[in-house]
Parts: C-alpha cells; structure tokens; sequence
C-alpha cells in the first residue's frame, strides 16, 4: 500500500544528505584553511627566508667571487708597477688579464688607464676611452665616483657587445692616486643560466634588482618588468622594499598572492628578490581539497543509498504491519479505509459499479472447538488464500473480522458479483482444507451489495451485512444478495 505513509522518506533523505554535505564540507575546508594558512605562514616565516638565504650564499659564492677577483686585481703590484713604468710593454699586460680570464673562468677581463685613456684587454689594446662617447660613459663614472667599485650591466666591446655584467674597480698607485680602472666580466646569459639553475633547484623566481628599481637579471621564467615600479601589485612597495633592503613581503597581481623575501648584496650592490607564488604552493592542498570533496561526496551518495535501502525496507515493513492482517496476509480494516477513500474518489471522476462481499466462514466456532486454535488459524489462512485466488488484480481483499472477509470488486455490478461470490462458495464447499494433517470440510456464507454512489460506503457495507445475515439465517453455505438501494 503505497497510498499510506508511516513518514516522509524523501524528506528525510533530504535533510540527512544536506546534514551530511554540511558536515562534511564544513570539516574539509575547514581543514584546507587551516592547513592554508599554516603552509602561508611556513613560507612567510620560515620555507622562503631559508631559501633566500640558501640562494643569496650561492650567489655569494658564484657572483661575489668576481669581486674579490677584481679586488685583487685593483691590489696587485704588478698591474700598478706597470702603469707607472709607462705603459711601455703591451704584451706584458695583455698576458696578465689573459691568465686572469683563464685563471677564473672569467668572460672578459680588462684595465683602463686614466693617463693615457688606453683600454687594455686579454688581447692587446681595444681601444681609447673619449668622453664624446657614450659607451665609455660608464669609465668616467666609474672615475668619478667615491665607491671603491660598482657593477655594471653593459654590452662588451671586445667580445661582440654580448651582455655583460662588469665589475668596475678603482686603481691606486702607491701614493693612493687613482690611476685607473680594472676587473672582470660575466656573461649576463651565463647568470641567467645560474639563476634560472636556482629557480628550477628551489621551486621560486628568482631576479636581481638595483638601487633604482630596475630588474637587471633575471632568470627565463620570471616574467617581470623592467622597472618594478610599473609591475602589477609590486609596484607601490618597490621603493619601501628597496628603503628597508631585507625582509618579506606580500602582494596581489594577476589574481593570485604573491610572497617575496628581499636581501641586499653590498658586494654587488643589488637586491635578491626571491618571490614564491601562493597559488603554486597551495596546488598540494587544493588537489587534496578536491579530494577530499570528492570523497565526500562519494560517502554521502553511499550513506543515502544505503539509508535509502535501509528506510525503504523499513518503511515496507512497517507499512505492512500497519496495513496487513498478519496471520491471512490479507489487508486490515485500517488500510480498507484509506483504500475506500482512493476508490469512492475514482467513482466520482468515472463512475463505475462497485461490489462489496461479506463472507463468513460457517460453523467455525466449531472447528476450533473440535480441532483446536492451531487448526482454526490455518484454516482462515486457507480461506483467506482461496478467496483472494479467485480475485482480479484490482480487487481488493479485507480480513474485516474473526472470520469475516470483505472482497471489494472494481467496475463489477451486481449480477457480476453474485456469479463470483457462487463460485468462490461452490469451490470451497467442494475442496476439504487440509489443515494440521487432516482434511478439514469447510463452507462459506456471503452477503453481496452494490455501491451506487447515493450512499456512504459503510452503508454499503452494512447492506452486504445484512444479507450476509440473511444467508446465515437461510441456512449457510449460500450467497445472498442486498437489495438494490434506492435511488434518492
């Protein structure tokens, strides 16, 4: 009986899949934020200043070298002695800033006199310094500067203008007067190339920076401007970064947060940006978020159908206990009143005859007495299945009391019902019950009445009871008929 319901199922499915997605989301992003934040703070305070500083002793060791190489160069007797000898032998310094190079490592080496404004490298003289030109600016910069050295970023003259970063030392003589300018160089490409070496080493983007905020290294995946004060979100901290030359900061551009640790090399004079993109370090986490949703999902679609299982066998349970005679199997009273309402409303729509039978199982006070309640009960379960056998699908069979049944018959009149109800006794009268071993011999009376739509069913009831009487009192093992109501 579908039509009566012991609760709402769907309705309970809905609010445990809404409790169980809540709980289980709630329990999982709640667990990604911590974990978020927790992994933030491990990049602020801890992971991405270890590795800047990791990174800024590898730089030490592979771009500061130049600087103690120039330093000494700057220092040596001989490059000195020889520029106060007057400069007279060419061979001799070339072949010194030659076993420099090789010595090194170095791309370039050179020195420039600030007498004779000669520029000497490994091979010879290149050429002399002019004020009037504008790629020797960076010799009488260097000239006039207070700092003992500078770095530099400039297209070499003796190697096919490659890009190189140069390290510009000022030269004594004895007496402390400047008598020119000397060092090495390094290919930017071979910077790059380390750079990007630590990039892919350390999992961050890496980059120099000068005083004036200009990017003058990097490696090949960074992607930032040349001028930092013109970069997405970085831009406003550029000039605070560069003030406060070590430290970590934070910053939004292109939809993602940043994370940048900043050191200052004195040596060379520039900045180590080391920037960490958030979104890249949470990727772990979040494809773990998803998982974990997904799971979760899964769990809570196995939990519904599970409990769905469970509540629909549940509810079918108790739905037939409610609405069915345990012992016959037959529907009870309570489920003929919730079915009468459904069928009387059918009849409204479309009317059709409806015919209700009463039977009585006869002299069955007797059959317990003689057999015994065992032998009573499997015989009204025997009746209860011969009448039911002999119904349509549509009927509806009723235990409506001791050993009562009500038979209710759709789009079936009168004269229909009393042909079936004749049949139903005659069979039964015919096939003795086996019942506890024995043979049984079983009649049944029944009363038939017509619902005609003037009255109510219970009246129509009553009516099939009357007749039932009748049959009783005419002797038993027969059908009576109602008489037809009249119409009103």
């Amino acid at each position: 009986m579908n039509e009566a319901r012991i609760f709402d199922r769907r309705r309970l499915l809905l609010i445990l899949s809404l409790l169980l997605l809540a709980g289980f989301f709630a329990t999982t992003l709640f667990g990604y934020f911590v974990s978020k934040q927790a992994i933030r703070d491990a990049i602020v305070g801890q992971d991405l200043p270890l590795t800047a500083s990791n990174i800024y002793s590898e730089i030490q060791k592979d771009l500061v070298r130049p600087v103690l190489i120039s330093s000494t160069m700057a220092q040596d007797t001989f490059v000195r002695d020889w520029v106060l000898k007057g400069e007279s032998n060419v061979d001799e310094i070339a072949r010194y800033l030659r076993e420099v190079k090789q010595r090194y490592g170095a791309f370039s080496s050179f020195f420039v006199s600030d007498k004779s404004a000669i520029y000497y490298t490994s091979a010879g003289i290149l050429k002399r310094v002019s004020t009037s030109d504008p790629r020797d600016a960076w010799y009488f910069r260097v000239r006039d500067m207070k700092q003992e050295y500078e770095t530099n970023v400039d297209p070499d003259l003796a190697n096919a203008d490659a890009l190189t970063i140069f390290i510009n030392y000022r030269v004594y003589d004895f007496s402390g007067n400047y008598i020119g300018a000397t060092g090495i160089g390094l290919t930017v490409d071979a910077v790059r190339r380390l750079i990007t070496d630590y990039q892919q080493r350390f999992q961050r983007t890496i980059y120099f920076v000068d005083a004036r905020g200009q990017v003058v290294v990097f490696g090949n995946q960074t992607g930032r401007a040349q001028d930092l004060r013109s970069a997405p979100g970085l831009g406003p901290l550029v000039d605070h970064i560069l003030q406060k030359k070590t430290g970590s900061f934070q910053f939004a551009a292109n939809g993602a947060n940043h994370i940048l640790h900043v050191n200052y090399l004195p040596e060379l004079k520039w900045y180590l940006f080391v920037e960490q993109n958030e979104d890249v370090a949470l990727a772990g986490i979040r494809r773990t978020l998803y998982f974990n949703l997904a799971i979760s999902l899964a769990v809570t679609l196995i939990v519904l159908f599970l409990t769905h299982r469970v509540l629909s066998r549940y509810q079918r349970g108790i739905e037939e206990m409610a609405a069915t005679d345990k012992l016959t199997g037959l529907l009870n009273r309570h489920a003929f009143t919730i079915l009468i309402d459904k069928l009387i409303a059918e009849y409204r729509r479309t009317p059709q005859p409806i015919a209700m039978l009463l039977a009585d199982i006869d002299h069955f006070k007797e059959i317990n007495d003689r057999h015994g309640h065992v032998v009573g009960d499997q015989v009204l379960s025997a009746v209860a299945g011969h009448l039911t056998g002999g119904l349509r699908k549509s009927d509806i069979a009723v235990r409506w009391g001791g050993e009562e049944f009500l038979l209710v018959l759709r789009n079936c009149d009168h004269a229909e019902a009393y042909r079936i109800a004749e049949n139903l006794r005659q069979k039964l009268a015919e096939t003795p019950i086996r019942a506890d071993g024995r043979q049984v011999p079983v009649t049944i009376s029944i009363g038939i009445s017509e619902y005609g739509g003037a009255e109510s069913p219970d009246l129509t009831v009553n009516r099939a009871d009357a007749a039932l009487y009748a049959a009783k009192n005419g002797g038993r093992n027969r059908v009576e008929p109602a008489p037809e109501q009249e119409a009103t």
